[in-house]
This record gives C-alpha cells, structure tokens and sequence, in this order.
C-alpha cells in the first residue's frame, strides 16, 4: 500500500485532482479553504493499492492558519511515501515556494505541474524545470483521466525506488544557513530525516517548531530565508519559463465588476437574476411539470388502490396520502429550483467572481469585525447552512470563527425557499420575487447588524490575515456541472426519503391522536393541536397565532422544508400544490389560516430568523462549542420575535394608512432622531467658553 499525500496552494485544481484520481466527488472551488481536513480515500491502479490524502490547501509550511496546521500536523505525524505537491502552470513563482520547503524537507516529491487555462501566461521547459528542482516533474491537465493516469504510474515508479534506496536531494541553497549550529537545540526524540527541515524552522523562528524542542530564543531568519527561496526561485524560472505580458488573474470585467460605485449593485443584479430564473422562470416551469408526474403517475394511483383496500375513512389512507403522498409530494416538487439554485450558487464559485465579491465585502465586513473569509461561509449559506458552519474552520482568529458559525443561520438556505415560494405566492403573486429577495438582503443585514453587537461586546476579534487571489474568470465543465447537479439531487432526495419522510409521519401522528391515543376522526383534539394552542398566544403580536402555524414552526426545526408540507397536512390537503396550498391559507376555517399579507411578511421573517434545523445546530455545536451555541439559539430567538414583530406593524400600518403616510412617518422621525444625534455630539464635546484660561484645556461635559 502506497500512502500519498496530495498538497498544494489554494486554486490549484487539487480538489479537483483527488476527485479524478479516487473517482470521488468532493466540493471543489476558486477559494482559499475548500477543503479545511484531510481526506484520504484508497483505490487501485495497475495492482497496487494507493492511498490517497488530500490536504487544506496551503502556502507554506509556517503554520499561520488552521488549514496550514492541519497539513503541516499530518506530514510530520504521519508516515507518508510520497507527496504530489500540485502548482498552477500560471502561477509558479508563489506556488514553488511551497515546494522548495517539501525539498527542505526531505520527502520524495512528485511534481505536478497543473495547466489549468488554456492560454498559459509563460511557456514552460518542464524538463529543464525537472533537472534544476531534482524531482520528477509532470505537465498534467487536473481532470484529464490520461494525465491521472500517468500520474499514478509515476507513483508507483517512485515508490519502487524508494525501497531500492532513493535518496532525494535537497536544495543547494541550504549550505548558506549554517544549519549545524541549530542541531545542539534538537533534543529528544525526532525523526532524524527531518533534521535538516527542524534546523531551517528554527532559523525562521517558527513558533510550533520552538514549541516542540522548548526554544526560547529568537533567531530572527525569517526574511533571510524567504528571500533566499524566492531567489532561487526566479533563477529557476528565469532559465525555464518564457515571459508574457499577461498578468494571472486579470481581467477587463474586473474595471467593470470591482468598481467602487458599480460592484454592489451589479451583485444585486445577478443576485436578482439567479433568484428570478430559480423561482419563476425556469425553476416554475419544472416544478409544475414535476408536480403533474406525480400527480397522475403516483398520487392519485396509489391512494385509489389504499381507499379500495382500507376504506376512504380509514386512518391507514390518511397516513399515506396526507404525510407520505402529500407531504412528500410537496416537498418533491421543489426539487428543480433547488438543483437550480445549486447551480447558479457553483456558477458564481466556478467562474472565478466570488473571490470578487470577498473583496467587495471585506473592507465592510472589516467594520463588524470579520474579514473577507466569513464571505464564502456566509454565501454558502444560501445553499445549506450545515455545510457552510464548516467553511469556518480555516479561520485562524477564534472569536471571528465563532462570530461566522453564529451569523450563518441567518442566512436564508435552500431549505427556506419552499415556504417563501408557497406561502407569498398565495397573498403577493409575481411581486413575491420582491418579498424574496427582501428576506434575502434582511438576512444579509441581520447578520451584519448581530456581528456589530458581538465586536462590540463579547467576541471582539483580532487582527487577521486574509490572502485573496483573482483566478481568471473560467467556464464550468459540462461533465462538472452535470455532477454538481446529480449530488445535490441525491441529496435532496435523500434526506426527502429519510428525515422529512420521518417528520412527516411524526407530525401526522401528533396531528391524528389525542393525548389519550384515540385517533380524531372520532372526535378530540389531537396532541399537536392541544400543545400549539398553548404556546400560541406567544406569537398573536406577530400576527400569527393560530395552533397550526406555530405547530409548523415546532415541526420546522428537524427540516425547514417541513413547515411546507405540515401546513398542507393541517389544511387536509391531499393534493398539495402551490396553488392548493395557498387557498387553503386563506380559508379562516383553516387551522393554518393568514389575515392578511402583513401576517404572511412576518411568518416568514420568523421562519428567515429562528432556530436553525437541528443538523445546523449539531454541527455548529461541534465547532463553535455548547456554551455559544446556546447563547446564538437564544439571541436567534429574540431577534426573530422582534425583527418580525417590527415588519409586522409597518407592514399593517401600510395596509391601514397607505404606503406614503406610513414611510413619510418614518422618515419623519429618523430625521428627528438624526438631528437630535447631531446636536448631542456637538454638545457634548463643546469647548467651554474659558477653554483659553483653563490650564487643562478641558471639555465642558453636558
């Protein structure tokens, strides 16, 4: 068995390398973090069983963040034969830098040499690259089975001559540092072939290395050696690589999409794009074609064949065609606009633009106390909130860590849009694309708003550094896109077949037997509905306050998809559609009934704001730590109730008073509290009229 260590700088393709080599499908991106663990996964090539790790993707081997000493931690803990240290054909001279330290070192090295854009900016002598760097170097294309496969035999090769005695050479340049004055400082037990690595560590003053060996004094080489490998660096590629004018990474959209008037609202608008063709364009379409297949091929079939076997009355047929049939079936129906919203989320990843907008952001974002790395948490969001807590980890500040778990519920996942889709369709028609992307951006704005009280008060965050590169704006791959799809659809219908089928039955349940167990067709009020009509009258100042919504609500926390299907399970809808669903909202004989639109808007800023689903919740734990994520539930709670309380109010005076009076009232009154703001600052910190006399030059306080 041959153990290999797959390493490389963030945006290299080594993601992308490890699904090829190991046939495996794991999240790749333009971004710095993508992956935060190792992952390793064992197949076989031509006989010979080869494991494969794939680790963060680093710089150096200077441990200054987690994903840099998850890497380091694991080349020097655990034995690996070989590592295929991956670059960017368009970016070496940062990229080998990470590889002169692998030759420092001393572990056999592969060098694969990625040309991941078509029109490289230099052409490269990779066999006059191979004799100067004294390792094995290949010109390989990351998704190319061909070039994988050369690659695994070049594995293979190298390991064969690993055990007849393969000795890698080290570069010349480490004769300068005087190294053998630094081993006196080496005691204990250590692996002796790293002697020479531990030495160079200690004259950069590396604080893990002085950890491990309990040095205290300072040696201060840093620069020297950094300017030492750079030089060796550019004599290499001065003597393989042809010049180009072309700078990595530029690009003419960038005057357009990082102008400092234009970026913002250019996000919008793609923002605003994606949202129209995932919920009422192309999403629309699909899902109603979806909806008639099951309708005609499964619903409607099956629940004749049940009623002919049970009777219509028979609590066997309610269970199937209200929790499985119909709760399923509207849950299902969404299927198309969430591989749609997937898509556009991988597009805008792929393309190259989100590190665009991490750099739009980070200079607002610096302001609350988070940088540009809590961006891809927060847009991932969008997609799944579970998923996205773990971007996090590659922070290398706690409390900004800690603060980006707490923020990313805020944000509006996949799991969510079927109850805006539903619900403000039935009260606000096309203009719900309006409502949508208000509970979007106040999403956005919470977070923003709740990162500002923390940097204020209890998780004030250090300085951090955040190194962000422009990759040149790229096309997905079909075969990528047609894989990205796929996962996320075996997902969704996965946890559609398991979690939410679950929570479906449970709530049937709950809503179809009494405390006693007797089933409510024959008369009572069933568990669900006794305990809701407890805890509703909590919610009546929002607007809602009947047994069924805020039962949903309660449902909601396993799976936010269930509100969707409870609701139409309350309404006894036993074909739910979009449609179906949104009339029975409006019956006031319904046990989930909305007044008025203004109720609507604030159900779903509760639904935008409250707890997350118990997965999100689990994982934040893990990361985040108990302690925080109690205080994040409770202050996610209190937020919701008030934010929803506040929309609730303006939205019912507006449809009591009228849009003009309403906002003309609010704008009259933020300009008094402006100007009262204005004239306190001024008062306060007025010069008294003796300040020339007064020794102290003192300030008059008021």
């Amino acid at each position: 068995m041959i153990k290999v260590a797959l390493l490389g700088n963030p945006n290299t393709g080594k993601t992308t390398l490890y699904n090829l080599l190991t046939a495996s499908h794991e999240h790749v991106g333009n971004w710095h973090g993508v992956t935060v663990e190792e992952r390793a996964k064992l197949y076989k090539h031509n006989d010979e069983e080869i494991v494969m790790v794939d680790l963060p993707g680093i710089y150096s081997l200077s441990p200054l963040s987690y994903e840099e000493e998850v890497s380091i931690d694991y080349l020097l803990k655990n034995h690996v034969d070989l590592v295929v240290n991956i670059c960017d054909a368009s970016n070496l001279k940062r990229n080998l830098y990470l590889t002169l330290s692998l030759l420092e070192m001393g572990v056999p090295t592969i060098l694969a040499v990625n040309q991941i854009d078509r029109r490289p900016i230099c052409k490269i002598d990779f066999g006059r690259l191979e004799k100067m760097l004294g390792i094995k170097v290949l010109h390989i294309n990351a998704s190319n089975k061909k070039d994988g496969q050369t690659l695994n035999d070049n594995i293979i090769k190298l390991n064969q001559s690993i055990k007849k005695g393969y000795s890698q050479s080290k570069p010349s340049y480490l004769k300068e540092f005087g190294l053998g004055k630094f081993k006196g400082f080496l005691k204990g037990g250590y692996d002796s072939r790293l002697e020479e690595f531990y030495c160079v560590k200690l004259l950069e003053d590396d604080e893990k290395v002085k950890a491990i060996f309990s040095v205290q004094q300072d040696f201060g080489g840093m620069e020297r050696v950094a300017k030492r490998r750079y030089q060796y660096i550019d004599e290499v590629l001065s003597s393989c690589c042809s010049k180009s004018e072309r700078i990595y990474g530029k690009s003419k959209f960038d005057r357009l999409l990082l102008n400092r008037f234009l970026a913002f609202p250019i996000f919008i608008l793609i923002i605003a794009a994606a949202f129209y063709l995932t919920f009422f364009s192309i999403g629309a379409w699909l899902s109603e074609g979806l909806n008639f297949v099951l309708e005609r091929l499964v619903s409607t079939p099956l629940t004749k064949l049940l009623i002919n076997s049970f009777g219509e009355g028979s609590w066997v047929v309610s269970l199937f065609r209200d929790a499985v049939f119909g709760g399923m079936g509207s849950i299902l129906t969404f299927l198309p606009q969430v591989a749609l919203l997937f898509f556009f989320l991988s597009l805008l990843e792929d393309s190259g633009y989100l590190s665009r907008v991490a750099f739009v952001f980070d200079d607002i974002l610096s302001k609350v106390g988070l940088s540009g790395k809590s961006v891809y948490t927060l847009l991932m969001g969008f997609g799944c909130s579970t998923t996205a807590v773990l971007t996090a980890r590659n922070m290398e500040d706690k409390n900004s860590k800690i603060k980006t778990g707490l923020l990313t519920p805020y944000m509006s996942c996949s799991a969510k849009f079927p109850i805006y889709s539903v619900l403000g369709g039935a009260f606000f028609g096309v203009n719900n694309i309006f409502v949508i992307l208000g509970l979007y951006f106040l999403g956005v704005v919470i977070a923003i708003f709740m990162s500002f009280i923390f940097e204020k008060t209890i998780l004030k965050s250090k300085e951090q550094s955040f190194i962000l590169e422009f990759p040149p704006y790229r096309m997905m791959s079909t075969k990528r896109t047609l894989s990205l799809l796929w996962q996320n659809v075996k997902e969704f219908l996965t946890r559609v077949a398991s979690l939410i089928l679950a929570m479906n039955v449970i709530v049937w349940l709950l809503s179809n037997f009494t405390i006693t167990f007797r089933y409510v067709g024959n008369g009572g009020a069933s568990m669900l509905e006794t305990f809701g009509r407890i805890i509703a009258p909590i919610f009546k100042p929002l607007g809602f306050g009947s047994w069924g919504l805020v039962s949903a609500l309660i449902a909601g926390l396993v799976a936010k998809e269930v509100i969707v299907s409870s609701i139409a399970m309350f309404n006894g809808i036993s074909d739910p559609t979009s449609e179906s669903i949104g009339s029975s909202i409006k019956d006031a004989a319904s046990p989930t009934f909305f007044a008025s639109g203004s109720s609507v808007i604030s159900y779903l800023v509760f639904c935008l704001l409250y707890f997350p689903c118990l997965a999100t919740a689990s994982v934040l734990g893990k990361e985040i730590g108990k302690k925080w994520l109690f205080i994040g539930l409770i202050s996610e709670f209190i937020i919701a109730y008030i934010t929803a309380f506040i929309v609730y109010r303006i939205s019912l005076a507006v449809e009591l008073y009228g849009c003009g009076i309403v906002f003309g009232f609010i704008a009259a009154l933020l300009a008094i509290i402006i100007s009262f703001a204005i004239v306190y600052k001024r008062l306060k910190t007025r010069r008294c009229a003796y300040a020339r006399k007064c020794p102290k030059n003192c300030k008059k306080k008021f």
